[in-house]
């Protein structure tokens, strides 16, 4: 894998505040070579290594995007829901922000089942052919669509298994990330001092309860990805 510049800055970190972890208490102590310093009861991340894996993560999706791979972004907390939702926009990924049903990805063919059904429903809507239903069923229908449109919105045309899964928040996405483990998905992960680092392919060290970290984090990945897949159409 080729590595290559990002523009990765220790400043704009700082002024992000990438570097806050949580508080001393609540840490997990495999995070301890992440760690720089304790400040005020919080321990304080050391940006210097945050810098190294983000830019490994980028120089990971720059290539998988650049052979025409695909992505699904994971983070469903209110803090990370908007960006996630901007980043799967932005570089043309699939993403979860709003709720992780369980055996999204390990049970697939039932999640396709829903997809297909999701579809169906959405093309009825297209055509007007709920107008046509009776009232009622048009607004059972109608409930049925929008609770398809919040939990699989995000993944709407996606067609099989992402071959790389970005996560925000190890702690709240644990039953993603463990079926990506499962099914030999690589992983990118944003980790936080409280987390376990050996547990994705690539583990980025930074604040994930701070939007301005999240997005900052977010932002240099998909700058790789669109830069990749500018690549692939090249090449095409």
């Amino acid at each position: 894998m080729t590595r290559r510049y990002w523009n990765i800055n220790l400043e704009e970190m700082l002024e992000a505040g990438v570097h806050f972890g949580h508080g001393t208490r609540k840490w997990n102590p495999k995070m301890a070579p992440y760690i720089s310093a304790k400040r005020k009861g919080i321990h304080i991340t050391n940006l210097t290594r945050t810098a190294r894996f983000l830019s490994e993560a980028c120089d990971l999706v720059f290539d998988s995007a650049s052979r025409g791979k695909q992505f699904l972004i994971v983070g469903t907390k209110n803090k990370a829901a908007d960006s996630v939702a901007w980043a799967a926009i932005k570089a043309r990924c699939h993403c979860v922000n709003k709720k992780w049903l369980g055996g999204m990805l390990t049970n697939w063919s039932t999640t396709e089942t829903r997809l297909h059904k999701f579809r169906d429903l959405r093309m009825e809507q297209k055509t007007g052919r709920l107008n046509r239903l009776p009232k009622r069923d048009a607004a059972v229908v109608k409930r049925q669509l929008s609770r398809l449109q919040t939990y699989l919105g995000g993944i709407k045309y996606m067609t099989g298994l992402p071959d790389i899964v970005i996560i925000v928040d190890q702690h709240e996405e644990y039953t993603a990330l463990r079926e990506c483990i499962t099914l030999g998905i690589p992983t990118i992960c944003l980790i936080d001092t409280n987390c376990d680092p050996d547990l994705a392919d690539i583990s980025i060290p930074a604040n994930d309860d701070a939007i301005s970290s999240i997005r900052l984090i977010l932002n240099k990945l998909v700058f790789a990805i669109c830069e990749g897949r500018s690549s692939y159409i090249r090449n095409l």
